[in-house]
């Protein structure tokens, strides 16, 4: 772990002024009047789900996302200091409307592929709504032969469809609802379907001009009797620095892809079983 911890202060101390312009310029561009409503969520995430932002024309962000273990364990695991998960993302604008992205999370060893396009914006005089869809494929390489012994690569692959709509209702508060299907050619749960579907219900609300407290959920609606899963629900703050979003956050869910998060949540917020994490953006 400690590469990782070098590696986030090295981004954050390589801010430049030019960087800090293009996002502190966002902080005050909430009036929507005849154009486009901007800086509806200042994060590519909410917590958990993808928000309607989107990276700009030739920029490239690079989120460092960490999610360490369960916190009820307590030193024993250094409040889950002991169990970290970490994903590294890259995620780069064609345009202002389509991104790409590659990333890779040590949880369960999964490399995805994404894409991120917008469909339509919020305008006041105009749709009331932005609408982004988001595509990802990924291969979870941790399924070993050994135990599976009829494993074939097929079964490594799951897929994520979902529509993204946002709304920036006021100056201050911003909310997205997320329909989702996602499928997985290999399930952990033997009674759950591989396709399986969900909606994410998520919100931003600024506390000030620097601060704001986001919170996302996850209904999973065809969720297999007895599996041991959970809803993802999550809360956390984000902080502009200039040069990045810094988002400090409590989940009931430890994975950060889609799939993960929606089909594989442990914790229980009731017993104290959930997960500290951040994201780190850093746009270059």
């Amino acid at each position: 772990m400690r590469y990782l911890f070098i590696l986030v202060m090295l981004l954050v101390c390589q801010i430049s002024s030019t960087q800090e312009d293009d996002l502190l310029s966002e902080i005050d561009t909430d009036s929507i009047g005849d154009q486009y409503a901007t800086a509806a969520f200042k994060g590519l995430k909410i917590v958990n789900f993808e928000s309607t932002k989107l990276v700009a024309k030739k920029e490239l962000t690079f989120i460092v996302s960490h999610r360490f273990g369960s916190i009820e364990n307590g030193f024993d695991s250094f409040f889950g200091l002991d169990d970290a998960v970490t994903r590294l993302n890259f995620v780069y604008g064609i345009t202002d409307a389509i991104n790409i992205g590659v990333s890779r999370s040590s949880f369960q060893k999964i490399y995805e592929a994404s894409a991120k396009y917008r469909l339509v914006r919020q305008k006041e005089n105009g749709f009331p709504f932005t609408i982004v869809a988001y595509n990802s494929i990924l291969i979870n390489t941790a399924l070993e032969k050994e135990n599976l012994p009829k494993l074939e690569f097929k079964d490594r692959l799951g897929y994520t469809a979902q529509l993204l709509i946002s709304k920036k209702v006021s100056s201050k508060l911003s909310l997205e609802v997320a329909p989702t299907f996602f499928h997985d050619n290999f399930v952990a749960y033997d009674e759950q379907h591989n396709s399986q579907y969900a909606i994410g219900f998520g919100g931003r609300q600024k506390l000030g001009k620097r601060w704001s407290i986001n919170l996302d959920y996850g209904w999973h609606l065809n969720r297999a009797d007895g599996s041991p899963f959970k809803n993802p629900l999550s809360i956390g703050f984000d902080l502009e620095t200039g040069g990045h979003v810094f988002q400090m956050h409590f989940s009931n869910a430890q994975a950060m892809n889609t799939n993960g998060f929606l089909g594989q949540a442990t914790g229980d917020w009731s017993d104290g079983n959930i997960y500290f994490g951040f994201n780190l953006s850093r746009v270059f």
